[in-house]
């Protein structure tokens, strides 16, 4: 199964919340874009997405695209220990969850922050990222 998050790049948030599903993803089941690249912006253009809505987590899973709180729900459901509960909330109505993740992504760089340039991973995480030389 073919498993690749899509994050802005240049967003602390986006970037702790990959190294999060790096940590909890012992099968190494996802794999990493960022939005800001070339492989990242053909995706979203693809899929009929705007290519600099860098505002929204995406999930690209088999073929299919799956944004904002439905992507993150889905990701929880197949970390390790206890976060497969949080897809519990996927009968909560998504216009209640994505106006909560609207809400917390439309404050994110201010409350934490951004980086210059998007992260590069370590050497041995470098397979897991699409699009990194």
């Amino acid at each position: 199964m073919e498993r690749t998050i899509l994050f802005d790049g240049v967003c602390n948030l986006c970037n702790a919340s990959v190294q999060f599903v790096i940590r909890h993803d012992a099968g190494a089941k996802f794999r990493f874009m960022a939005l800001q690249s070339e492989a990242g912006r053909e995706i979203m253009t693809r899929n009929g997405l705007s290519a600099d809505q860098l505002d929204s987590f995406v999930l690209s899973e088999n073929g299919r695209i799956y944004q904002r709180s439905t992507a993150a729900l889905r990701v929880a459901k197949e970390l390790g220990g206890a976060w497969p509960l949080l897809y519990a909330f996927i009968v909560v109505p998504p216009f209640i969850r994505n106006a909560v993740y609207d809400f917390i992504a439309a404050r994110r760089y201010r409350w934490f922050g951004r980086q210059e340039s998007c992260m590069v991973p370590t050497p041995e995480l470098r397979a897991r990222f699409i699009g990194q030389s």
